[in-house]
């Protein structure tokens, strides 16, 4: 595992402490890490994991705490000290509990940004409830707008976890970082999922106040309602997408169908035309596989793409030329993004395993042997 000194990207020096819980938490350690900072897996003793096939956790170096030893609580807060961000996805008060709450982090270090990732937020009548993705964006409104018409789909946790979840903690703590080394000013960093995906929802809000999404789902324009922005099946059983919502693109999408002419295509946007525009979609591309549109289609201006599987993927030209999808000791996985021109990221190896680093990790951040010694006496260590 490279140090921060041989790490790359726009982030290099950024020190992060990340108590390890699940999902969107790891997630947002692990885009910091790609883009070049320095971030410490604060473990349980004896966990199990680690390894190329534990993708979320890339990138780091990981100690081991028995934190219900105050001597290792004590060792927590002196790297708190050195620390610019605090990552923690915990149910609120686990934290304070623990000892290690924001009260007496910002104590340690008042220029500490404190990151805090939950489902429900901090504060509100179900702070403290169980939950996971599905909950977090059936309450949002989110899930209500995504599949058919006869249910809801759960669309993987995209949309709550790492949508809502990972990346609004992401903006979050850089945002407070560039407050903080401004004015030497930390601050709490409260991350709920129920907050960044109603946030994620805006455009349906803005479509929903100029009465553009007015219908039940499956109806309007972006949820599959309209038949010129949807997926269709294929003679092999595959699946293509169309996205042909300006006239010009839908023009260039009926004309490489054949379809041009047909008496449904003259009023892109009459909604009483759509159930023959529909059926005219199905039955043309249910005429051949995949295979066939992505050679007609792809890269037109028709709005067309396959809709491929993760191993398919990464095997496309375009992915392909762009490096989207990397191999590190051979598991595939997403390259880091975005990408700079001049600090790119990088991934800087594979999960460690819990507790692979602790004395190293110490040493680097400044205790010395003597203290190190005394925290594995006291049973502190993992």
């Amino acid at each position: 595992m490279p140090t921060d000194t041989k790490a790359q990207g726009p982030l290099r020096g950024v020190k992060v402490l990340e108590f390890v819980g699940l999902g969107p938490a790891p997630f947002c350690a692990m885009l910091l890490s790609d883009l070049g900072a320095e971030v410490i897996r604060i473990d349980r003793p004896h966990a199990g994991g680690g390894g190329p096939a534990e993708i979320l956790a890339r990138g780091r170096r990981s100690a081991a705490f028995n934190l219900k030893s105050p001597d290792a609580v004590k060792a927590c807060l002196k790297l708190m000290k050195s620390a610019d961000i605090i990552l923690e996805g915990y149910r609120p008060g686990v934290m304070e509990r623990l000892g290690l709450g924001p009260e007496e982090a910002l104590k340690a270090n008042p220029a500490l940004v404190y990151g805090r990732m939950t489902g429900w937020g901090q504060h509100g009548p179900l702070a403290h409830a169980a939950g996971h993705d599905l909950n977090y964006i059936a309450l949002t409104g989110a899930l209500d707008a995504i599949g058919p018409k006869d249910k809801p789909v759960p669309p993987v946790n995209v949309v709550g976890d790492f949508g809502g979840g990972s990346m609004y903690l992401a903006v979050g703590v850089l945002s407070a970082l560039h407050h903080a080394r401004a004015t030497g000013e930390g601050q709490v960093v409260d991350a709920a999922i129920v907050d960044g995906a109603a946030h994620l929802m805006g455009a349906v809000h803005q479509l929903d106040a100029m009465g553009l999404w007015n219908q039940p789902r499956g109806e309007n324009l972006l949820d599959g309602g309209a038949p010129f922005y949807d997926v269709y099946a294929c003679a092999d059983g595959a699946f293509v997408s169309i996205g042909a919502l300006e006239a010009e693109f839908f023009q260039l999408l009926i004309d490489k169908l054949g379809l041009s002419d047909h008496p449904a295509m003259q009023a892109q946007y009459d909604a009483k035309t759509w159930p023959a525009m529909r059926e005219a979609f199905e039955d043309t591309f249910k005429s051949e596989p995949q295979s066939h549109w992505t050679a007609l289609l792809d890269g037109t201006d028709c709005c067309f793409a396959p809709v491929l599987d993760t191993e398919h993927a990464t095997d496309h030209p375009h992915m392909k030329a762009r490096d989207v999808f990397v191999e590190v000791e051979g598991v595939r996985q997403a390259a880091p993004a975005p990408r700079f021109s001049r600090t790119p990221g990088a991934i800087q190896g594979a999960a460690p395993k819990p507790g692979e680093h602790t004395e190293d990790v110490l040493r680097d951040w400044g205790f010395s042997e003597a203290e190190i010694g005394t925290l594995k006496n006291a049973g502190g260590l993992g």
